[in-house]
């Protein structure tokens, strides 16, 4: 699962031409969205609910979260006026880490206005993950992938871009596969997430990612 992905042949694009392609794309007809998301630790600058997570004001950042519902519900209704089905994977790593503690109440918000996201443990994918973690990454339909990069100081810095057809199939496949392994969200967030203190956010490794 996902073992071609290494060997790919892509084209780097820088972060503005990144977001350009992939809007552009997206409006084209593609039929559906896969999004894989694998870190444990990200900035979200300029995302009020982040930088108030990051302040260390936890209820601010829950509010500010909850304000984002009709922007989110938005979303889901245009794409579905497209014909264009969201599906999102979420990794998560015992412990649970401060930024994945925060994403992951901004995720139920998306879940609550219909957005389809699961959650899968790091623990059940270790086979998978022998030889190298599964990409970050976003399938448009069978058209195009990207695979999010970051620089040296670990800022967002654009996406790896790759159309090769066979790639794009395996690595839908093998998103297919953990999805169907993947935990109803409700259920693993108020198993796993309710139960938690809020988070102390001061010393923790953090990179740079786009917004939510």
């Amino acid at each position: 699962m996902f073992d071609s992905f290494a060997g790919g042949v892509s084209e780097r694009l820088d972060r503005p031409t990144y977001h350009a392609d992939l809007g552009r794309i997206y409006s084209s007809g593609i039929g559906f969205l896969n999004k894989l998301e694998r870190g444990q630790h990200f900035k979200e600058r300029g995302f009020p609910s982040w930088e108030a997570f990051a302040a260390g004001d936890w209820e601010r950042a829950l509010s500010l979260a909850d304000e984002r519902r009709e922007d989110y519900a938005r979303e889901i209704r245009r794409a579905s006026e497209m014909g264009v089905a969201h599906r999102r994977l979420r990794v998560v790593e015992f412990p649970v880490t401060p930024y994945v503690q925060w994403e992951l109440f901004v995720l139920r918000v998306r879940v609550d206005v219909g957005d389809a996201i699961k959650v899968i443990d790091a623990r059940d994918i270790t086979g998978i993950e022998r030889n190298h973690p599964v990409p970050e990454v976003v399938v448009l339909g069978d058209v195009v992938m990207y695979e999010v990069v970051y620089d040296e100081d670990g800022n967002a810095a654009g996406a790896n871009r790759y159309t090769d057809p066979s790639l794009i199939r395996e690595t839908n496949a093998g998103f297919d596969a953990l999805y169907e392994r993947g935990e109803e969200f409700h259920d693993f967030f108020d198993r796993e997430i309710v139960p938690l203190a809020p988070p102390r956010v001061s010393g923790a490794p953090t990179d740079s990612r786009g917004s939510r």
